[in-house]
């Protein structure tokens, strides 16, 4: 099967804002600045948090264990692309605040037909 191409585009564009994101280039002002987005006095975002949709339209979901619970999360934050698939963090949600679950998800690109960018943050507690 023939990968999304398009998915694949996009999600390496957020995976490279982000990267540009977390270092102190993030704080340079001007024609050299690496990213686009807020300036010097705004707080730099380290996520774009995105949500998934399967091919027949319903949200892509997926579980993680918290302290020896299991929990069910829809938001992730884009690691790597390659090939046909994409290492997404499965973010935790609570009350608008992101948090990483320090736990991924690997997903095929053949079944995924759209993403929802949520919004970008602050994510506290990244592994990179």
């Amino acid at each position: 099967m023939r990968s999304n191409r398009c998915i694949k585009n996009l999600l390496k564009l957020i995976c490279l804002l982000q990267k540009n994101s977390q270092n102190k280039c993030c704080l340079e002002d001007g024609c050299t600045k690496p990213f686009l987005g807020p300036t010097i006095n705004s707080i730099c975002y380290n996520t774009r948090v995105i949500t998934l949709y399967k091919k027949d339209g319903s949200i892509f979901t997926t579980t993680y264990t918290n302290q020896e619970t299991i929990q069910t999360s829809s938001f992730f934050r884009v690691e790597k692309v390659f090939d046909d698939c994409a290492i997404l963090l499965i973010l935790s949600e609570e009350n608008g605040t992101y948090t990483s679950t320090n736990q991924t998800i690997t997903v095929s690109l053949d079944c995924i037909c759209a993403i929802q960018c949520i919004s970008d943050v602050v994510v506290e507690n990244l592994c990179l």
